[in-house]
């Protein structure tokens, strides 16, 4: 048995196929280590807490040029 991933669960990759930023209405890119799904056009990094992806504007960080 494998060893559990210590970083962040997984996020299913049929959930990344549909959600799309609220914003732009763009794809989002999983990022695995930070545990947020960024949007590049809004500029936008939304956290997944307990593996539910919060996807409100006030809630997401600002990603840094």
């Amino acid at each position: 048995m494998s060893e559990p991933d210590i970083l962040s669960p997984s996020v299913d990759p049929r959930l990344l196929e549909v959600l799309v930023c609220p914003l732009t209405k763009t794809a989002l890119e999983y990022d695995r280590a930070a545990n947020e799904l960024i949007s590049r056009k809004a500029g936008l990094a939304f956290p997944i807490r307990d593996g539910i992806p919060i996807m409100l504007p006030e809630e997401a960080r600002t990603l840094e040029d």
